[in-house]
């Protein structure tokens, strides 16, 4: 079932969500939820869908990042964004590290429908969480996949990439096709600070 992707403004998105019990995730209503989110995450279309966007404050994230998402990058935005597939994957009661530097990508979010910024994020990270089966699961991640990760992670906390973003770069997802899309980020950044015309 294709679920509702609740927008900025609505309260549970700036919630702190709730660990989920082993009896929980391993019960019926859990196990239907994670089908619909992916499934609502795959229409939209999206990498990653927290439970906070369809409107249920729980720990409770998953990603996927498909060959055909990343076929519509360049090879060299795709590069330049360590950007590899994931397979489907669902995170419960994740705890995050972020261990190394930050990197700076314009990011979007299926609850800001339209919009998109410049978010810098840590390039690698490492992650322990549960999966659908209440097993333990232990990630370390580098590039495009680490972000998706923060990204999804930072929902579960209330935490939008608006929190993150550089304001300046903030924009329409029409206006970052149209003027930023081919620009490298030190470009857009120099161009936003009034340096550039």
């Amino acid at each position: 079932m294709i679920l509702k992707i609740r927008q900025v403004g609505e309260l549970v998105l700036r919630q702190k969500s709730r660990p989920l019990s082993v009896e929980e995730i391993s019960s019926q209503y859990v196990r239907h939820l994670i089908e619909s989110m992916r499934e609502t995450m795959h229409d939209a279309p999206g990498v990653g869908l927290a439970a906070p966007q369809i409107g249920i404050p729980l720990e409770l994230a998953v990603i996927e990042d498909t060959p055909e998402a990343i076929q519509r990058l360049s090879p060299e935005q795709a590069a330049e964004r360590e950007r590899r597939p994931i397979p489907f994957q669902v995170l419960i009661n994740p705890i995050l590290t972020m261990p190394e530097g930050a990197a700076e990508f314009f990011e979007g979010c299926l609850s800001l429908a339209g919009y998109t910024a410049i978010v810098p994020r840590a390039k690698k990270v490492h992650v322990e969480a549960l999966n659908e089966h209440a097993e333990p699961v232990v990630i370390d991640a580098t590039g495009w996949y680490a972000r998706i990760l923060q990204h999804e992670i930072d929902h579960l906390g209330g935490v939008l990439y608006i929190d993150r973003m550089n304001p300046r770069s903030f924009t329409t997802q029409d206006n970052y096709y149209r003027i930023w899309k081919d620009r490298s980020i030190p470009e857009v950044t120099q161009a936003l600070s009034g340096d550039l015309a």
